[in-house]
């Protein structure tokens, strides 16, 4: 006992602003999360700064109704969450029946809101009735927190963390799913100013330690650095709150150190810890995302070596001849062609490359999206000397099925806007497996495998065996020769309708 009270007698002055601290640093930390994944970090500063009209209002309903001359915390702090929900509700109303987005209704009310508290102050007849300290009430002042609301901030800490505890799965739900969280009965509105009323108590206790305009900080700044770590809530939720707490403490020291005001202090100890895991985040961080950039070969340079190989003339191509044909620099492509040699697309032998049979159909594919794209792009009015740029870059984000898509709404061309053929799909047609006519060539063989509707009135059946004569009109339509000499014109619907297999 007589260790402890020395303690307190020598160390008062650091360990109660400390216990102050750790406690917000905790339930600011938490809650913050849920900020933070719902994207509310706006609306959590429009709750900070509604605060003052809310503490305002609870102070004068007190002094009006039971003339107490000294401001009542539990008043203020009640005035503090309607304010808060009032804030929520009016950006909800605005949004939700207007033409306004939320970020504007949130700029407009908390605004609002936050200057009817000045105003309030500034009117002689009612300013001079409050005796509100709002120079730390803004600025905060973690050294001369008094018992009552040390017990306060106590009772609200406690209460807010056994809220995120006995709610855990709701807050997660709505958090990460809100339309999953409704279709299984969660009241999701309900959960959303439950969490809004915990802020609104959150803010109110953060006060004392860095003001109503860096208590936003410490809501936000632990939990976003804990979301550049971890990829699980229950995870981020530990980690903010130890980070919260480090932060604090640090920050404090500094302040100490250097004698600067704490609130700042804690503040910018935290948003440095921030930023070094922005920097240094193993997973997230920019030097992890920078040395993954720099270690790894883009798929877009890899397509383009085999664009490159296609098109040269010959079997084998020197490295020389694809670096010429290429803008990326040679360490890229030599492994780029390393990376392409261990997945059997390229074989590389005595410094020339060549093509396997994967690597062909791979390096088709991508001449054939390249070829459909700059006849798409002809037809939709782009100049010509644009069209091989634009169709370079639409080459490598096309899917399969988009340029399948592009292929059928085309009506299957033969050639580009150049002159160039437009090479077959080897993935769709071949002689081991079906596909529609239209996508034959001159000269192909086939045998039928299924009429469709469009095409019962050709007189074709089941094992026929035809082959595809020239187009007309245009490429519009395909003719078919039977094994009799019967030559059958084919619109695109009818062509499509008709299901063959290749000839070996």
């Amino acid at each position: 006992m007589n260790w402890l009270e020395t303690l307190q007698l020598d160390y008062g002055h650091v360990i109660r602003p400390l216990i102050v601290g750790t406690l917000v640093a905790i339930v600011c930390s938490v809650i913050g999360c849920f900020i933070v994944l719902r994207k509310m970090s706006f609306l959590a500063d429009a709750i900070a700064h509604s605060m003052l009209a809310g503490v305002i209002a609870g102070y004068l309903f007190i002094k009006i109704l039971f003339g107490q001359q000294d401001p009542h915390l539990g008043a203020m702090l009640i005035g503090a969450i309607f304010a808060g929900i009032s804030t929520v509700a009016m950006v909800g109303f605005v949004t939700n029946f207007s033409r306004i987005k939320q970020d504007t209704a949130i700029g407009i009310m908390y605004t609002g809101i936050f200057a009817l508290g000045a105003f309030a102050i500034s009117i002689r007849a009612v300013g001079k009735h409050i005796k509100i300290d709002i120079y730390h009430y803004i600025v905060g002042s973690v050294l001369s927190v008094p018992d009552e609301e040390l017990w306060l901030l106590a009772i609200v800490a406690s209460f807010v963390l056994s809220v995120v505890v006995l709610f855990y799965r709701p807050l997660q739900l709505t958090s990460f799913d809100p339309i999953m969280a409704a279709s299984i009965g969660i009241p999701v509105l309900a959960v959303e100013y439950l969490l809004t009323a915990c802020t609104s108590l959150v803010v109110v206790s953060g006060v004392q330690i860095a003001g109503v305009i860096l208590v936003v900080a410490l809501i936000i700044t632990p939990a976003a650095t804990a979301y550049l770590l971890s990829d699980r809530l229950d995870r981020m939720i530990i980690l903010s709150a130890i980070i919260g707490v480090v932060g604090f403490w640090a920050g404090f020291a500094l302040a100490t150190i250097v004698g600067a005001s704490p609130g700042a202090s804690v503040v910018v100890m935290m948003t440095l810890i921030f930023l070094g895991a922005l920097t240094f985040s193993p997973r997230y961080g920019l030097l992890a995302d920078w040395i993954r950039k720099s270690g790894t070969i883009q798929q877009e340079i890899m397509e383009d070596v085999l664009g490159a190989i296609l098109r040269s003339q010959g079997n084998a191509v020197p490295f020389s001849e694809i670096e010429r044909n290429l803008t990326t620099r040679n360490p890229k492509i030599r492994r780029a062609i390393s990376i392409l040699s261990r997945r059997d697309l390229v074989e590389v032998e005595g410094g020339k490359v060549t093509l396997t049979d994967d690597g062909r159909i791979e390096a088709n594919r991508l001449l054939r999206a390249h070829r459909l794209w700059e006849t798409y792009l002809e037809k939709a009015g782009t100049p010509e000397e644009e069209l091989h740029e634009i169709a370079h870059k639409l080459e490598h984000i096309s899917d399969q099925a988009t340029v399948e898509y592009l292929d059928d709404k085309l009506g299957h061309p033969l050639s580009d806007p150049h002159g160039s053929v437009i090479p077959t799909d080897k993935s769709q047609v071949g002689v081991d497996r079906d596909f529609v006519s239209s996508l034959m060539r001159d000269g192909n063989q086939a045998i039928v495998q299924y009429v469709g509707p469009p095409a019962q009135s050709l007189e074709l059946k089941f094992g026929d065996r035809v082959t595809m004569g020239a187009r007309s009109q245009d490429g519009t339509t395909w003719t078919l020769i039977t094994e009799d000499g019967r030559e059958i014109n084919l619109n695109h619907n009818q062509a499509d309708a008709l299901i063959v297999r290749l000839v070996e």
